[in-house]
């Protein structure tokens, strides 16, 4: 017991040492202060170039989407009656974003209430804010409370920082977008309260066209992850 309890203690140890050493590596390598630009028409321009890249109008005329997050969370989204199935482990939550419609809560089928599917409801929240964040992030540019700014970069490229005053669960976060020439979007930059690295780079180069016409990403890679997005699915 006593050699067994030693080994687990070397393990733990070793994996700590492993995760600082990522982090340290991250935080060395890509960490950068955020940078500030130009605000206003020059940045509205910019953005409507990148969802225009996108086909912005088959995005909005898409009423149906569904992805799982990781192979972890699953979501079936109905746009037109503003409604959200959120399904992990055991647990069902179908989120409604009409006020004067309740959230609904299953575990294992059988409906929960209380503080209970208080929880559940705010944890689901939470999951459709981030996971449909990595599905459809471009198309939020214009959200209210958006803060966006062209920005200069040092190879003469230009690029669009976004920043989010309200809304979702850590208003505050900014993005940066990297475009290429067409405007077309292949990654952002990110300074985020969840990722402790300012300034760290993830994939947005990885795009499908749904059977509504909307693109959306079916993967991310982000340092040695692959953020996937599951089998996408737009329907009008």
């Amino acid at each position: 017991m006593v050699k067994i309890l030693r080994l687990l203690t070397h393990i733990v140890l070793a994996l700590i040492l492993i995760s600082v050493g990522i982090f340290a590596y991250a935080y060395l390598k890509y960490s950068e202060e955020i940078p500030t630009g130009i605000t206003g028409e020059p940045a509205d321009e910019l953005a409507m170039k990148m969802l225009n890249t996108l086909d912005h109008d088959a995005y909005q005329n898409t009423d149906y989407l569904e992805w799982t997050f990781r192979n972890r969370n699953h979501y079936n989204w109905d746009r037109v009656n503003n409604t959200c199935e959120v399904n992990w482990q055991d647990y069902k939550v179908i989120l409604s974003f009409n006020d004067n419609i309740p959230d609904k809560v299953y575990v294992h089928n059988f409906a929960v209430y209380d503080k209970p599917a208080e929880e559940l409801i705010e944890k689901a929240k939470a999951y459709f804010n981030n996971d449909s964040f990595w599905l459809v992030a471009p198309y939020k540019v214009f959200d209210e409370g958006v803060i966006r700014q062209l920005i200069k970069r040092p190879d003469g490229s230009e690029a669009l920082l976004v920043t989010y005053t309200k809304g979702g669960t850590t208003p505050g976060d900014s993005y940066l977008w990297l475009l290429k020439d067409s405007g077309e979007p292949y990654a952002f930059k990110m300074w985020t309260s969840v990722i402790p690295v300012p300034g760290m780079k993830a994939s947005w180069d990885s795009w499908i066209q749904t059977a509504s016409g909307a693109r959306l990403p079916d993967k991310h890679r982000l340092l040695f992850l692959t953020l996937s997005m599951g089998e996408v699915k737009g329907l009008k």
